[in-house]
C-alpha cells in the first residue's frame, strides 16, 4: 500500500493530473450531460465540470472522478485529515465522494456537501465528516481509492473548477 502524498493534483503544476474522468448518470440510463476541460477557469488552470443535471429517467448526476493512483490502487491517508480543494463554481451545492476498496457497488460512496463560490475558495473536507452512503462499513481512509467531485440529486446548471486537490494535516499536526 501507498502512503498517501499531500498533493493529489495540481493544475498548474507541470505534472498536473490529466486522468479525470468524466461520468454521467447515462450509465444506469439517467439524461444528463456534461463536459470536463482541462482548462484556464477565472485566472487559474483548472479541471473544469459543466453540465446538466437531470432526473429524468431515474437519473440525477454529473461527476468528475479521479483515481488516487493512476493505476488504480489504494493508498493510505491514514496521517491525514481531510481533503482541500482550490474551488470556483457557480455558488451551488456540489458533493465530494470517496471510494475505499470497500465500496464495491457503483452508487455506493462516503459523501461531504460544499458550496462551490464564484470566487476561488479553498474548501476543507475532514474526513470524520463524511457519511456513507448505501454501505454500512466505516470511512477507512487507510483504503482510499477514488476522487469524486458531483452534482447531484437535482435539477440544476452544474459549473465547478478545480485548480487544486491535496490532503490536509490534523490540527495537532501542523
Amino acid at each position: 500500500m501507498t502512503t498517501a502524498p499531500e498533493v493529489i493534483d495540481d493544475a498548474a503544476a507541470p505534472d498536473a493530473r490529466t486522468d479525470w474522468e468524466l461520468i454521467v448518470d447515462g450509465v444506469m440510463g439517467g439524461r444528463s450531460t456534461g463536459t470536463l476541460r482541462r482548462e484556464p477557469v477565472a485566472g487559474r488552470p483548472a479541471v473544469h465540470l459543466q453540465g446538466e443535471v437531470s432526473l429524468e429517467n431515474n437519473g440525477g448526476f454529473v461527476q468528475m472522478a479521479l483515481d488516487l493512483r493512476p493505476d488504480g490502487g489504494v493508498v493510505d491517508a491514514g496521517a491525514w485529515h481531510g481533503l482541500a480543494l482550490d474551488v470556483r463554481g457557480n455558488d451551488e451545492i456540489y458533493n465530494l465522494h470517496l471510494r475505499t476498496a470497500d465500496v464495491v457497488r457503483p452508487w455506493q460512496s462516503y459523501r461531504r456537501s460544499f458550496r462551490a463560490t464564484p470566487v476561488w475558495t479553498t474548501v476543507h473536507l475532514a474526513f470524520t465528516e463524511f457519511t456513507p452512503h448505501r454501505l454500512d462499513a466505516p470511512l477507512d481512509v487507510r483504503r482510499l481509492r477514488r476522487v469524486g467531485v458531483v452534482a447531484i440529486g437535482r435539477a440544476f446548471t452544474a459549473d465547478v473548477a478545480v485548480a487544486g486537490l491535496r490532503f490536509y494535516a490534523r490540527p495537532d499536526r501542523g
